[in-house]
């Protein structure tokens, strides 16, 4: 039977599989905070455009701004930049049915958030790792499929979380998996996700980024320090689209790294999104960045745990400073950051 789900934030991440979702008979409803994006999905001589390599496709939708939208869902994806987190489950919360869920298809540890306003019992947490990009209102670039994994709170292995399961795989990614342990992914994508905020500092894109030969010592210390504090509180990190968590662990072998480094450099060599969503935060749209909710945490548990994390804290630091229009985004910022 086709779901009734809400999404929440209908840019490149929300905007994809809410488009898949609809292609496959299910009953999507989105909401937007951009007028033009909102106006444009619910146009039937327009629609939400998806292109790339992966698969293009139009549908047309109902669409709304939070202020205009009535009912409840059962089914609530959440899909906002992880600094929108709250403000965005408090809105959200009226339409969260009694019985319902709220899954987020976001980075960083979004799902503590999101607990906070609506309940862990109501959260199903999820780890994504496909590639889009907003370009336009209606306009959607699916650059790259990748790991999709979607797992309860509590770890318990659910009636509704197969059921969302079911649905994902059908109607969207076909190899997404559930887990008894989603923690274990979202501290495995920070991370990576620590390698991408180092990426934007620069011009390349991921993959020439990555391969700089010069800068394995960085993604040692970023992925170390990240290991570091994953281990002090319990979490094994797990990998995923050629990123090796155990290659970046205490004791493990610079060719171990340089081989994580070349695996990753190989997913994100062919794939049509060339940059991190980050990247484009800062040099195409001109906006703030995620770096307090998904990256600055990993320094604030690490020194509650007695980690010190100085490559992250300064990464935070230089991204602030782009932000800030303090510090041109150049290659060299990595060898700065490198050289702490």
């Amino acid at each position: 039977m086709p779901d009734r789900i809400l999404i929440w934030g209908a840019g490149a991440i929300g905007g994809t599989a809410g488009a898949f979702l609809k292609q496959a008979g299910n009953d999507v409803t989105f909401v937007d905070v951009v007028p033009e994006h909102v106006a444009a999905i619910a146009d039937p001589a327009k629609g939400l455009h998806i292109t790339g390599p992966v698969e293009e496709l139009r549908v047309v939708a109902p669409a709304f701004a939070p202020e205009a939208l009535e009912g409840t869902w059962d089914h609530i994806y959440l899909c906002v930049k992880a600094q929108h987190t709250e403000a965005a489950a408090r809105a959200l919360l009226p339409h969260l049915s009694p019985g319902g869920y709220v899954v987020s298809l976001q980075n960083g540890l979004c799902e503590r958030i999101i607990a906070s306003v609506v309940g862990q019992e109501r959260v199903i947490g999820a780890f994504i790792n496909y590639g889009a990009d907003w370009h336009a209102p209606g306009e959607i670039l699916y650059g790259n499929r990748g790991a999709f994994v979607l797992g309860e709170m509590d770890g318990k292995i659910t009636d509704r979380l197969k059921a969302l399961h079911a649905v994902i795989r059908e109607g969207f990614e076909p190899d997404a998996i559930i887990t008894d342990d989603i923690q274990s992914y979202l501290w495995g994508k920070l991370a990576y996700g620590a390698m991408l905020f180092a990426q934007a500092l620069g011009q390349l894109g991921i993959a020439d980024c990555l391969e700089r030969p010069e800068l394995l010592p960085l993604w040692r210390e970023l992925a170390g320090e990240v290991n570091a504090v994953a281990t002090s509180i319990g979490v094994t990190q797990r990998g995923f689209n050629g990123f090796d968590p155990s290659a970046f662990a205490p004791g493990a072998a610079e060719e171990q790294a340089r081989k994580a480094v070349a695996d990753m450099v190989a997913f994100n060599r062919p794939n049509a999104k060339t940059h991190s969503g980050v990247w484009r935060d800062l040099a195409v749209r001109k906006r703030r960045t995620e770096v307090d909710v998904q990256i600055l945490p990993i320094a604030e548990i690490g020194a509650e745990h007695g980690i010190a994390t100085p490559t992250v804290r300064r990464l935070v630091e230089m991204i602030h400073e782009i932000e800030d229009g303090k510090r041109p985004m150049t290659d060299d910022n990595l060898l700065e950051l490198m050289r702490g």
